[in-house]
């Protein structure tokens, strides 16, 4: 009777730790099937191109490549010589245009105050008329060309449009640069993100301002964020246009097919001190849904019903 006893509640102590850790494992299959996850993700940010406005043979560097820099800063200084030349010649036109119309207006003036007398014909006002309206033409072209010239010389130093960190930097004094050709690249630090590219599926699940965990590749404290906004459009590879404009769609035939990955664009809530955040690393990133994501999107299924459906 002992041993029998001794049996049973063996076995039952066995029926009770496979029910827990049946239990446990269902918990943690629903954990990982309702929580949208994915390892592809990646550190991302915007990226300037920075080019110079003008051409010309660079003077001075005032960066070296990984410096970071605040907006505003001078980065590259061309020789401002030629300009200031250009500013000089262009403010002597002015000067001479503005003569000019000062003598137009008087004679005008005059040749209007003895208006139909027999002293003046009429064409010898008309001629004075339109030299007047020439010489303001002149005088506004003359201060537009001074303004280029002026803006020009300004543009001879290259500034940083925002705050970021030089890159690629490979430029040196005595090289020639041309203008809208990029000279380096600065990545805007203050753009920084994570995108995940979650399957289609998952899609459902995520919504606008839900948390996010955030995991490096190789670096031990999380970064945590939120869904900043989802993409609207990805691009379909097997369509084309064809030679006739129609629409080319590439037949698929395999069994299975592979879920499309969206981008979720998530904003980093805070950075833990120490962590370097280096454009293109590799993070893998996980939405917590919220109830008030739940209620959004039920909202919006709502609204959906009360649209009309295409197709009927």
């Amino acid at each position: 009777m002992t041993a029998r006893l001794s049996r049973i509640l063996k076995s039952l102590f066995t029926l009770t730790v496979f029910a827990v850790a049946l239990f446990a494992g269902w918990n943690v299959w629903q954990g990982y099937m309702d929580t949208p996850w994915t390892r592809d993700g990646h550190v991302r940010a915007d990226v300037v191109s920075l080019a110079p406005d003008v051409s010309g043979q660079v003077e001075a560097v005032l960066v070296s490549d990984n410096q970071r820099v605040h907006k505003g800063d001078v980065l590259v200084r061309l020789d401002p010589q030629r300009f200031q030349i250009a500013l000089d010649l262009a403010n002597a036109s002015l000067k001479d245009k503005t003569a000019a119309l000062d003598q137009a207006q008087r004679d005008a003036e005059r040749y209007n105050r003895l208006k139909g007398g027999p002293a003046v014909s009429a064409q010898a006002i008309e001629k004075a008329d339109l030299a007047l309206k020439q010489a303001e033409a002149a005088y506004q072209e003359a201060q537009s060309n001074r303004d280029l010239a002026a803006l020009n010389l300004k543009r001879t130093k290259v500034r940083a449009p925002s705050n970021g960190v030089i890159s690629n930097l490979a430029l040196n004094p005595g090289d020639y640069v041309s203008a809208g050709k990029g000279v380096m690249a600065l990545i805007d630090t203050d753009t920084l993100r994570v995108e995940g590219y979650f399957e289609e599926n998952q899609l459902p699940q995520i919504a606008v301002g839900d948390p996010v965990d955030i995991a490096l590749m190789g670096q031990r404290s999380p970064l945590h964020g939120h869904v900043e906004s989802i993409a609207a459009g990805i691009e379909d590879r097997e369509r084309s246009d064809g030679s006739n404009l129609l629409a080319d769609v590439t037949p698929t035939f395999s069994w299975v097919r592979l879920a499309q990955r969206v981008p979720v664009r998530i904003a980093l809530d805070e950075v833990p001190d120490g962590t370097r955040l280096v454009t293109g690393l590799t993070a893998t990133v996980t939405v917590h849904p919220t109830d008030t994501a739940a209620t959004t999107t039920a909202d919006a299924e709502n609204t959906d019903r009360t649209k009309p459906q295409i197709g009927g």
